[in-house]
């Protein structure tokens, strides 16, 4: 007997309910009903795209998904759901009621379209996404060097962050003639007046300020290495940093892949690291003792909890920084203990729920806050 799992979408808002089975429906078009629906599971977690595979007890097919290696994801204030993939370099959105819609299709790598329409722009690994003032779409085009902006109401596009060359050059200056060298992940401050971007080979974090588009570097010297704790975070080594994020407080997180941990830059401008022993493996428990798999993506709830796309651990992870320690909310047997995540990477809190991007397995779930 086929499994018809309901996830449903946004349940706060419209009560709108996505149907998604891979067999029971065409990986093209994606069945909407109005019916209420609970849980998928006794955890909590919801499957947004996607269900269980065959291997969990259900009978998804990764290959027949929408979606191909969704890596960002992020909302806006309607609660449409935005996608961007970073091999096909697509972006879809997805709208409460109705079907998915591609807003920028598949196309040739490269880096082209600034000063027109969407559909006619290129990218080059859009790495993950933010909506700034509910209808700005900022996309990281991370091979490109830059950060793009698109305007949601007129579908129109130009580069908000990088000129397009590699490079490091530009700190006190307009943002959009700065150079990066692989810009990787983007995120907002709270009150969105800042975007963080993780300048990957620069090994820094920069700063745009939103109001006057200038930059400054905020962390990193650009030197491969473990940062001392307690000193000066523009003066101190990073190893790879991927992904950079910031609590209500205004403590930025910064999380490292091959450091396989956590830092964090305090508001007086200092760095330590708050998670991770700098070990490759899996362990929860106290911060400090604590291991990554080469984690990846990260953001950060209103009450300062920080949430981790674990890579290779196949887990989602939160830090909490009240009690300092650790713990797995989703993978390697946690959450829904049927669920195994394959190289997960986006991760987003919006409004009670914190949603996940399967990647590896090109599903997208949420999990209750």
């Amino acid at each position: 007997m086929m499994m018809q799992t309901k996830a449903t979408w946004c349940g706060h808002l419209f009560g709108q309910i996505f149907l998604v089975c891979a067999g029971w429906i065409a990986a093209s078009s994606i069945a909407v009903t109005t019916t209420n629906a609970q849980s998928t599971n006794d955890s909590g977690v919801e499957f947004i795209v996607g269900d269980y595979l065959p291997a969990e007890g259900g009978q998804w097919n990764p290959e027949n998904s929408f979606l191909q290696g969704p890596f960002g994801i992020d909302f806006d204030d309607e609660g449409r759901m935005y996608v961007v993939e970073l091999t096909s370099g697509r972006i879809h959105r997805f709208k409460p009621g109705e079907e998915p819609e591609t807003i920028s299709g598949k196309k040739d790598a490269g880096y082209a379209g600034d000063g027109g329409l969407l559909s006619s722009a290129r990218f080059d690994g859009p790495h993950n996404c933010v909506v700034f003032q509910g209808d700005q779409l900022l996309v990281s085009d991370s091979w490109n060097h830059c950060v793009r902006r698109i305007d949601l109401p007129s579908m129109r596009i130009k580069t908000l962050a990088g000129n397009g060359q590699e490079g490091f050059s530009g700190d006190g200056g307009l943002a959009k003639k700065a150079t990066f060298n692989f810009v990787m992940c983007i995120e907002l401050n709270h009150d969105q007046t800042v975007l963080h971007v993780t300048d990957l080979k620069n090994r820094r974090i920069r700063n745009v300020d939103l109001e006057t588009k200038i930059v400054t570097t905020v962390c990193g010297n650009g030197q491969k290495g473990v940062p001392i704790d307690g000193a000066s975070a523009v003066e101190s080594p990073l190893v790879d940093p991927r992904a950079a994020a910031s609590d209500p407080s205004g403590n930025l997180y910064v999380l490292e892949r091959g450091g396989h941990a956590l830092r964090v830059v305090r508001p007086d401008g200092t760095i330590e690291t708050v998670a991770g022993t700098g070990e490759k493996g899996f362990r929860d428990g106290e911060a400090r003792q604590t291991r990554f798999g080469a984690p990846k993506h990260l953001c950060c709830d209103r009450a300062g909890n920080v949430y981790i796309a674990d890579d290779v651990n196949g887990a989602i992870r939160r830090y909490d920084p009240v009690d300092g320690n650790v713990t797995t909310l989703l993978g390697r047997g946690f959450g829904d203990p049927k669920v195994t995540l394959s190289h997960p990477h986006g991760v987003r809190v919006h409004g009670d729920w914190l949603y996940v991007a399967d990647t590896g397995q090109n599903r997208i779930f949420r999990l209750p806050l």
